[in-house]
């Protein structure tokens, strides 16, 4: 099932996306009408019993009609992973992390497929892309074991961590470089894990204008989806609706001397859950 949250002008709804079309989660009887509402009231099997009513729901509506926003618009967390690929860590001149090492990014950061990513006045020039899995959590959890941490995952999407290198490298905490305005596309759907695959072995690959300037496979996860959930749970509770971002593979912008510049459109896709397409506006 891929669940997405969509605006047509009376407010952001969850709804399950059929094709081309939105069936509203209002609709179906659903226990909240927003996607954090919805993993916190439903386990995988509820979930799964709502994606069956929609198939045969009549009311439908079309993609092409509404504004995509980010999947979970209003999570309580955003947690990124940083040099979380070696290839990554090596093209950074940075040593391979012996533990996960993670920042935040906050909701104001989040927009949908279609959105614009705005770039800063302030410092435009140096903004980069970077093609990451993320995760979303489903069910409540502290101190989980790895190997129970995927019960606790609602569903993955494909991730922008779009980064302006200049203000990330003035500060080691990264964050200033990454919490910015419109920085952290995803969606457009958040796919449950009955349908994303083996998160372990997906492709994934940033284009710009078409082209493709970056492609990996979380296979070369460091540290994979399971282990840094059961890292981060040591010492927070994971609550439905946080997003973890796992990194981002060889090939970002920076060392190949791209940048996202105003009228391009980037685009980050992963296998079988889609891609999230965005112009770029200077502000």
């Amino acid at each position: 099932m891929r669940l997405l949250t969509f605006d047509d002008d009376s407010g952001p709804r969850a709804g399950i996306l059929l094709g081309e079309q939105i069936v509203p989660a209002s609709a179906l009887g659903a226990p909240a009408d927003s996607v954090r509402g919805l993993l916190s009231a439903l386990d995988a099997e509820g979930l799964a019993a709502l994606g069956a009513r929609a198939q045969s729901a009549s009311e439908r509506i079309e993609m092409s009609a509404v504004r995509l926003l980010a999947p979970v618009p209003d999570p309580e967390k955003i947690i990124c992973l940083g040099l979380n690929y070696r290839d990554h860590a090596e093209e950074s001149g940075a040593e391979i992390p012996t533990a996960p090492m993670w920042f935040g990014k906050f909701a104001n950061s989040l927009i949908g497929s279609g959105q614009e990513i705005v770039l800063p006045a302030a410092h435009p020039d140096y903004v980069d892309y970077e093609a990451e899995l993320a995760v979303v959590i489903g069910r409540r959890g502290h101190r989980i074991d790895a190997a129970d941490a995927l019960s606790h995952v609602a569903g993955a999407m494909p991730f922008n961590d779009v980064s302006a290198r200049d203000l990330q490298l003035q500060n080691t905490l990264w964050t200033s470089g990454k919490a910015l305005d419109t920085f952290a596309p995803c969606g457009p759907a958040l796919v449950t894990l009955d349908e994303a695959g083996d998160l372990g072995s997906l492709g994934l690959r940033t284009r710009i204008n078409g082209k493709v300037v970056q492609e990996g496979t979380t296979a070369n996860l460091i540290f994979g989806v399971a282990e840094s959930i059961a890292w981060l749970s040591r010492t927070m509770t994971l609550e439905p609706g946080d997003i973890i971002a796992t990194g981002t593979p060889a090939g970002v912008g920076g060392p190949q001397g791209i940048f996202l510049r105003d009228g391009d459109t980037v685009e980050v896709e992963i296998d079988g859950l889609g891609a999230v397409s965005n112009p770029v506006r200077a502000e």
